[in-house]
C-alpha cells in the first residue's frame, strides 16, 4: 500500500532536527512516488498515427480537425462530440470539456474530463445533463495542449412555444459536390437540424458522383470494414460546410440505406455481394462507425422521439435496420400484399402507433426516410415498375394499417418529412390512394426534402427533359402539389400554433464553396387541415 510512512501525531514526539530530517525524507518519498506514477502511466510509444484523409486537414484546427458537434437535445441534456487526432497511435488521450451559457466561458457551468483511444476511433461523446430548457449553451474541448473551436447548442422547450424552426436535410454525397446547403443552414437561426439519412455513401471512387471537381472518395474502394466506414466518416467531416453546421446547431439524425449499403434491409442489401464478406459483420461495422461519428445516444433502438414543448413532437422512424424485410421483386409477387412483409417490424410499429395517440402536441412530425404517400410512376422509369418498391408503396399491408390507425383514431396535424428521393415534394396524403381524391379528406401532409448534393434528375440530363417527367408525374398523381427533381438544398419547416410553413431553398452551385441560395417554393398548412396552400 502506498501512503505516508508516519502518522501526524508522531512528529510531536521528535526534536526539531529530527522533524526536519523526517520532512526531508517525506518530500523525497513523495517526489519518488510522483515519478513512479508518471512512469507507470506512460504508454509504450506506438507507431505514428496516420490517416488517408490527412491531406484534407486544416492544420489550424489541430488536433480537433473534425470540429465539434452536438445532438439528441432534450429539455435537460444534450450530447456534445469531438474527435481528437493523436500523433501516436498507441495513445490514450485525456480530454477535458467545458459548457457555459456564454461563448466567452466567463462562468463555466460544468467541466469534466474523459478518455478516448483507438477503440473509439478517438471520438468523444458526453451526455451533459442538468441543463435548463430552451437555453443556448456553448461548449469546447481541451486535449494534447490545445483547445477546440467553440460549439453552440440548444435544449428543447418544456413549455408553449411561439414557433419552432427545423432545417430538414438528406442525402449528402462527397463526390457530387461541396456541402454548401450545410454551410448556409449554419448561418440561419434554427432550433435543430433533422437529418433523414444517407449521411454518407458507401460506393467506390467514380461509381456514383462527379469526380471532375476533385472530390474523390476515401478509401477508393467500396467501404465494407470498420476501418473503411471510419475513414469515410472522417473524410465527410472535413468538409467545411458540414463542420460549420455541426458546430452551430444540434443534430437529430436517423440512418437510411447508404450508411450501410444501397437498399439495405435487416438481412441484406442490394449492394452487398457474397464476395464482400458476411453481411452482419458489415452491418455491425457500419452501425459502430455511425454511433462513433454522430452526436447521438447509443442504443440498440435508433427510433426515438423529441418533444418541443406543446407545439410539436418529432417521431424519428428507423425504416432500414430495425424491422424491414426483403423488398418484393414486383407488385405481382405472390407475397406482395402479405402482412408478414414489414417496413418497421412489430415492436417499432406498436411504438409508432402509441407515439401518435399519446402525443399531446399540436403537430406530429414524422422523421421518415422513404416516401409514405402513394406514387404512381407507371411509364416513367420502367414499364413493369408502377411503384417504387423500396418506399412504403412496396410494403402495402403495413402502410394500410398505419393509414387505418390514423383515420380510426382521428389523429390530426401529421406532417411526414421525408428524404431519400433527391427531390422536393409537397403531397396531400390520402388513405384511399391516387384515384378520385376530390372531395375527400387527406390523412396527412408529406414534405420531401431534396438532396444536399446527391445526384438528382438533371445529373447528365438537360433540365427541360427532367421537367417533362416532373409534369407527367404530377398529372398522374393529383395529390402531389409540388415536385422539383433538379435542384439541391434543404427544407425549412417552421411551425406555429395555428399553422405550419414549408420552404424549399436551393443552392446556386455545388462545384465550389458558395453560400448563394434561392427560395424555390413555399406552402402553408393550417392547423386541423391537411391541405397545402
Amino acid at each position: 500500500m502506498l501512503g505516508f510512512e508516519y502518522p501526524v501525531f508522531y512528529f510531536f514526539t521528535l526534536t526539531p532536527k529530527l522533524i526536519e530530517m523526517k520532512i526531508q525524507n517525506l518530500l523525497l518519498y513523495s517526489i519518488m512516488l510522483i515519478f513512479i506514477a508518471a512512469c507507470s502511466s506512460k504508454k509504450t510509444p506506438g507507431k505514428k498515427f496516420s490517416e488517408a484523409v490527412a491531406p484534407l486537414y486544416d492544420t489550424s484546427l489541430k488536433p480537433f480537425y473534425h470540429g465539434v458537434a452536438s445532438g439528441d437535445p432534450l429539455q435537460d441534456r444534450v450530447i456534445i462530440w469531438t474527435r481528437v487526432t493523436p500523433e501516436d497511435s498507441a495513445t490514450d488521450v485525456r480530454v477535458r470539456w467545458d459548457i457555459a451559457t456564454d461563448e466567452n466561458f466567463s462562468s463555466i457551468l460544468k467541466s469534466d474530463s474523459t478518455t478516448t483511444n483507438a477503440s473509439k476511433d478517438y471520438t468523444v461523446k458526453v451526455d451533459v445533463d442538468g441543463l435548463q430548457p430552451a437555453q443556448y449553451y456553448y461548449y469546447r474541448f481541451h486535449a494534447l495542449g490545445k483547445t477546440s473551436v467553440v460549439g453552440r447548442t440548444k435544449t428543447l422547450s418544456a413549455d408553449a412555444m411561439d414557433s419552432l424552426k427545423l432545417a430538414i436535410v438528406s442525402c449528402s454525397n462527397w463526390e457530387f459536390g461541396y456541402f454548401n446547403p450545410y454551410a448556409i443552414i449554419a448561418d440561419k437561426e434554427v432550433d435543430a437540424v433533422v437529418h433523414l439519412g444517407d449521411y454518407i455513401y458507401e460506393y467506390a471512387t467514380g461509381v456514383y458522383g462527379d469526380t471532375t471537381i476533385g472530390r474523390k472518395n476515401l478509401p477508393a474502394h467500396e467501404i465494407v470494414s470498420l476501418s473503411d466506414y471510419r475513414t469515410r466518416y472522417s473524410q465527410y467531416h472535413l468538409d467545411e460546410g458540414l463542420r460549420k453546421l455541426r458546430m452551430r446547431h444540434p443534430l437529430i439524425t436517423i440512418w437510411d440505406d447508404h450508411e450501410v449499403a444501397n437498399n439495405v434491409y435487416t438481412e441484406g442489401a442490394q449492394n452487398h455481394q457474397p464476395e464482400e464478406g458476411d453481411f452482419n459483420t458489415r452491418k455491425a461495422a457500419a452501425r459502430q462507425a455511425y454511433y462513433e461519428w454522430l452526436p447521438i445516444r447509443e442504443s440498440n433502438k435508433l427510433y426515438r422521439s423529441f418533444t418541443f414543448g406543446k407545439l410539436a413532437d418529432l417521431i424519428m422512424l428507423d425504416e432500414r435496420l430495425e424491422g424491414r424485410t426483403a423488398p418484393a421483386d414486383s407488385v405481382s409477387a405472390p407475397d406482395f400484399e402479405s402482412d408478414k412483409r414489414s417496413m418497421l417490424g412489430p415492436d417499432q410499429l406498436q411504438w409508432f402507433e402509441n407515439s401518435l395517440t399519446d402525443s399531446k402536441a399540436t403537430w406530429k412530425i414524422i422523421g421518415n426516410q422513404v416516401l409514405f404517400s402513394d406514387l404512381d410512376i407507371s411509364g416513367l422509369y420502367k414499364k413493369d415498375m408502377p411503384k417504387n418498391l423500396d418506399a412504403w408503396d412496396g410494403y402495402p399491408a403495413e402502410k394500410k394499417r398505419i393509414e387505418q390507425y390514423i383515420a380510426e383514431n382521428k389523429i390530426a396535424d401529421i406532417l411526414f418529412v421525408t428524404g431519400d428521393t433527391h427531390a422536393s415534394w409537397a403531397i396531400e396524403t390520402f388513405a384511399e390512394g391516387l384515384k378520385n381524391t376530390k372531395g375527400k379528406q387527406a390523412l396527412a401532409v408529406e414534405l420531401g426534402t431534396t438532396s444536399v448534393t446527391s445526384g438528382n434528375g438533371n445529373e447528365g440530363k438537360p433540365d427541360d427533359s427532367v421537367k417533362v417527367k416532373e409534369q407527367k408525374l404530377l398529372k398522374q398523381n393529383p395529390h402531389i402539389k409540388y415536385l422539383n427533381n433538379r435542384d439541391h438544398g434543404y427544407l425549412l419547416l417552421t411551425l406555429y400554433p395555428q399553422k405550419a410553413k414549408a420552404e424549399w431553398y436551393y443552392t446556386e452551385t455545388l462545384r465550389s464553396s458558395s453560400q448563394k441560395e434561392i427560395l424555390g417554393k413555399r406552402f402553408s398548412i393550417e392547423k386541423g387541415k391537411h391541405i397545402l396552400q
